[in-house]
C-alpha cells in the first residue's frame, strides 16, 4: 500500500538517499539510481513523492498535461532522453507544477531559466542548464503519460522518486514503508558510529576489522560485508 504524500515527505525529510539505497540492497529491491550527474537546481533540495511521467519530444504541452493529470505531492519526471543539446525545462514548467502542488520535477535531461527556478524555490533535479530550448517536434509516443525513461530504469505512477544533493533514487510505492524502515535503522547505527569514532573509537576497532583480516586467512571467500553483517556494521548496506 502506497504511503500518503505528506507521511512520505515527512519521513524522507529524516534520511537521505544512500539510506534508502543500501536499504534496497539489503530487502533485495533493485538499487534504481538515476544517473550520476542529475543534482540540484536550488542548493540543498530534498523531494520525495510518487511519479508522474512524461516524455519531452520537443513541445512543453506534455508537461502541461501530465501536470493536469498529477495529484498534490507527485514528481513530474521529464524524459528528454538525457539530451544535453537542449533545455525541455525552464521556469514556467516548474512555477507550474508548484502551483498545481507537485513536490519537485525530475529532468533526464537538461533545464533552462536557473536564476528564475531557483527564485520559484521548488526542488528541480537535472543534468544542468543550458541557454537554448527545443528546435525539433517529433511524434509523439503513445506511453508518453505513462512511464519514462531515465537512465536504464523505466518508471512510472507506480514508483516514489527521492531525491537529494546525492542524486535521484526511484523506489516502488508499495515498498516505501519498509524501506524506509530499513533506512532508518541503518541511519541510526551509522549516527552512533560517527559518534563513537569521534569520541575516539576508531571505526576498524569497531567493525572488528582485525578480526575480519584474519577470517580472510582461514577462509579468503568471506567478503567484508559478510563480516559487518555478523558485527552489525552498516557502512555498505
Amino acid at each position: 500500500m502506497s504511503m500518503d504524500p505528506d507521511r512520505l515527505r515527512q519521513r524522507f525529510a529524516a534520511l537521505t538517499t544512500a539510506h534508502v539505497a543500501d536499504a534496497c540492497l539489503r530487502a533485495g529491491v533493485p538499487v534504481r539510481c538515476a544517473p550520476a550527474g542529475i543534482g540540484p537546481v536550488v542548493p540543498g533540495g530534498q523531494v520525495a513523492g510518487r511519479v508522474r511521467p512524461a516524455r519531452h519530444v520537443g513541445s512543453v504541452d506534455i508537461f502541461l498535461a501530465a501536470i493536469e493529470r498529477a495529484a498534490p505531492g507527485d514528481v513530474l519526471v521529464a524524459d528528454n532522453a538525457g539530451r544535453v543539446d537542449e533545455a525541455c525545462v525552464g521556469d514556467l514548467v516548474v512555477l507550474e507544477a508548484q502551483t498545481a502542488g507537485l513536490a519537485g520535477v525530475v529532468v533526464w535531461g537538461l533545464h533552462r531559466d536557473t536564476a528564475d527556478i531557483r527564485a520559484v524555490g521548488l526542488p528541480v533535479f537535472s543534468l544542468g542548464a543550458t541557454p537554448t530550448g527545443p528546435r525539433r517536434l517529433d511524434p509523439l509516443p503513445v506511453d508518453a503519460l505513462t512511464s519514462a525513461r531515465v537512465g536504464e530504469w523505466t518508471v512510472g505512477p507506480d514508483d516514489v522518486a527521492l531525491a537529494d544533493e546525492d542524486g535521484v533514487l526511484f523506489v516502488p510505492a508499495a515498498r516505501t514503508g519498509d524501506l524506509f524502515d530499513l533506512a532508518e535503522s541503518i541511519r541510526d547505527v551509522e549516527r552512533r558510529q560517527a559518534d563513537r569514532i569521534r569520541a575516539g573509537e576508531s571505526l576498524r576497532a569497531q567493525v572488528g576489522f582485525g578480526a575480519y583480516l584474519a577470517g580472510r586467512v582461514d577462509d579468503p571467500s568471506l567478503t567484508f560485508r559478510e563480516h559487518l553483517r555478523r558485527v552489525g556494521g552498516a557502512i555498505e548496506e
